[in-house]
């Protein structure tokens, strides 16, 4: 007995070290964490489950029978994050690679199954050269199977993917499709096709940083969530992203321990409005302010400033926010900003996670890029997603709501549940120079007659009494109260019950 359970210690111990000490030794020159280094720092100690720790490779071509690595290149199991269930796999570059083979996908599968039966996040922490060329279509197969989960799993139960490595060719569209995208600085990279195949069909030349590196799908693809400086600084975020999200679409949201009191009162909030319309000022300062403890998780911080979109907790629930930035471009809504907060807002509908907006928004970005660029159909995105929303959906408007753009940001005509205004609110078509040029525009070479008409129609709609009275907006708010009517709003939300006509399911202008 004693001998086989030695000769267990042993298989374990060789599995554990993956490709080798050399190879560990060359990931960790390279400033990288191994497989389960990295799952070590992501789950609480000692409360890693490992599944198939054994499985090799079945695969015979390319003398491939003599070179077999117990795991065959994936740690996969599940563990904790706070003491809540999460299933995770772990490519390990150090075996052939990571590449994926037939079985590799296998591993994957089998969690991915776990996860959606049992109502647990599935966190992928990617680190794979592709494709196992010596499996050939077999491994093509392989990520076949593990995407078709992906979408079987999209909306049921969170889905996270740490790019902490290569990850091209078909290994992209598995992150693609789950819920955020993380990646590290200077060590990941996506991208579909390699630069040497760009450089031969198209003759550009460009680095892998360049065409698929961090800072280019936070910034300009919007492919990334967010980027970190290295292993340790990313698996924590992602501990932290998981603090406010429920385990599956059949869980609420998790009661977080707070210490903030929900009826506190922030004088300051008073003076945030500039006395000048056309001044900015940093929506993150309101956001901070609203939430426990001032803690903000933002997402998608790199790309589409114009809007904000992440995480508080209100009296320890979790609640998504999106709000106009007027610190660029005037807050206005575009293309990018758009399609970022619609994926967000349906992200967080899909979860049962009530969602704040806060509103300073003076319309659409005109121009020709724009319309070219379809904005009618991508502004539609986020019109659709606040439409289509059944969640708790709370609205404030700071400073300017104007034209669509007012009915697109969670107005009360797409089943916003409570709608507040400041004081400082102007809620109308359009600002009031515009508007007179239109409507007096037979005055318009009497430039004193213009300014007496922008100040009569200011006086009338740069206000947010006129909405009041219609009932779209429920109450005209005072500043520093914001955080303890938001609060009381969303407590007296948590019954609600709303649900759509049945549908196989929608069509939403991608």
């Amino acid at each position: 007995m004693t001998d086989i359970l030695e000769q267990l210690e042993q298989r374990r111990a060789e599995a554990r070290m993956g490709g080798g000490e050399k190879r560990i030794a060359a990931q960790h020159a390279k400033g990288k964490l191994t497989a389960r280094e990295r799952l070590d720092v992501l789950l609480d100690e000692g409360s890693f489950e490992e599944f198939d720790m054994f499985v090799t490779h079945r695969a015979t071509d390319f003398g491939m029978a003599e070179n077999k690595v117990a795991g065959d290149g994936v740690v996969t199991g599940w563990g904790t994050i706070n003491g809540r269930q999460v299933y995770v796999f772990s490519q390990d570059f150090t075996v052939l690679g990571g590449s994926l083979s037939e079985t590799h996908a296998k591993k994957i599968c089998k969690i991915m199954d776990m996860a959606m039966q049992n109502g647990a996040p599935v966190i992928g922490l990617n680190d794979s050269g592709g494709a196992r060329i010596q499996e050939g279509v077999a491994s093509l197969a392989g990520y076949a199977e593990v995407f078709q989960r992906n979408v079987l799993a999209s909306g049921v139960v969170p889905q996270i993917s740490v790019i902490m490595g290569p990850c091209a060719g078909g290994a992209v569209y598995s992150p693609a499709m789950t819920d955020f995208i993380f990646m590290v600085k200077d060590s990941s990279y996506m991208f579909v096709t390699g630069p040497d195949v760009v450089k031969t069909v198209t003759n550009e030349v460009v680095t892998a940083e360049e065409l698929g590196g961090a800072s280019t799908h936070t910034r300009k693809s919007s492919v990334a969530d967010g980027a970190f400086e290295n292993d340790v600084e990313a698996l924590i975020e992602v501990r932290r992203l998981v603090d406010f999200l429920p385990a599956s679409n059949r869980a609420k949201p998790p009661l977080r321990p707070f210490f903030d009191d929900p009826a506190r009162l922030d004088e300051s909030l008073d003076t945030l409005i500039p006395a000048n319309p056309n001044m900015p000022y940093d929506m993150k300062e309101l956001i901070t302010k609203l939430g426990d403890e001032g803690d903000f998780f933002e997402i998608q911080e790199e790309f589409a400033k114009n809007i904000l979109t992440g995480f508080i907790c209100l009296e320890g629930r979790a609640v998504g926010v999106v709000a106009n930035q007027p610190m660029v471009l005037a807050g206005c809504l575009d293309i990018d900003s758009s399609r970022k907060a619609a994926r967000f807002v349906r992200f967080c509908d899909a979860f049962e996670i009530p969602i704040l907006t806060l509103v300073d928004v003076p319309g659409f970005l005109p121009g020709t890029g724009q319309e070219y660029g379809g904005v009618i159909k991508h502004g539609a995105k986020l019109l659709f997603a606040y439409g289509e929303a059944t969640v708790p959906k709370v609205t404030v408007i700071t400073r300017k709501a104007y034209g669509g753009a007012y009915d697109v940001m969670s107005s009360k005509h797409l089943r916003g549940d409570l709608n507040y205004a400041w004081p400082t609110a102007e809620i109308a078509v359009m600002g009031a120079k515009g508007a007179s040029e239109i409507l007096y525009r037979s005055e318009l070479g009497e430039p004193d007659k213009i300014a007496a008409r922008a100040a009569e129609y200011e006086k009338n709609f740069a206000n947010p009494f006129k909405a009041a009275e219609r009932g779209f907006i429920d109450e005209v708010i005072m500043p520093h109260s914001t955080r303890k009517r938001v609060c009381r709003a969303f407590a007296s939300l948590r019954g609600k019950q709303l649900s759509n006509p049945w549908k196989k399911h929608d069509n939403i202008p991608l």
